[in-house]
């Protein structure tokens, strides 16, 4: 399991046609405690004990890391893996939710 998905149940077909496993995050109690099972390094359906680093990419929905919060942040600040991806969700892009590409154009100051 090298990636993992977090967000909506019909994004979670697509990703498992593409081979992805995942969990479908309704609300942020699932999201949070999907996310909490597979940094903690569980297999959250089965709460067996992964090995170290079987997952290497976790993928959001931008709906579902909104609802991780500063949750998500620590996580990205720690420099663990699971290294953490975000993708539109079914209804597209959140008005206002920059990119990553954004963020790095920001902190340093030069637009290519």
């Amino acid at each position: 399991m090298e990636y993992y998905f977090i967000g909506d149940p019909e994004i979670l077909t697509g990703f498992r046609f593409a081979g992805v496993d995942g969990g479908a995050a309704s609300g942020p109690d699932t999201a949070l405690a999907l996310f909490r099972k597979i940094t903690s390094g569980r297999d959250p359906v089965t709460d067996a004990v992964l090995p170290t680093g079987a997952c290497k990419v976790l993928i959001l929905t931008e709906e579902a890391a909104m609802w991780l919060g500063d949750e998500l942040t620590a996580w990205q600040l720690s420099g663990r893996y699971p290294l953490v991806v975000e993708v539109p969700g079914t209804l597209g892009r959140i008005e206002g939710r920059g990119t990553l590409v954004d963020s790095i154009q920001k902190a340093i100051g030069i637009r290519v």
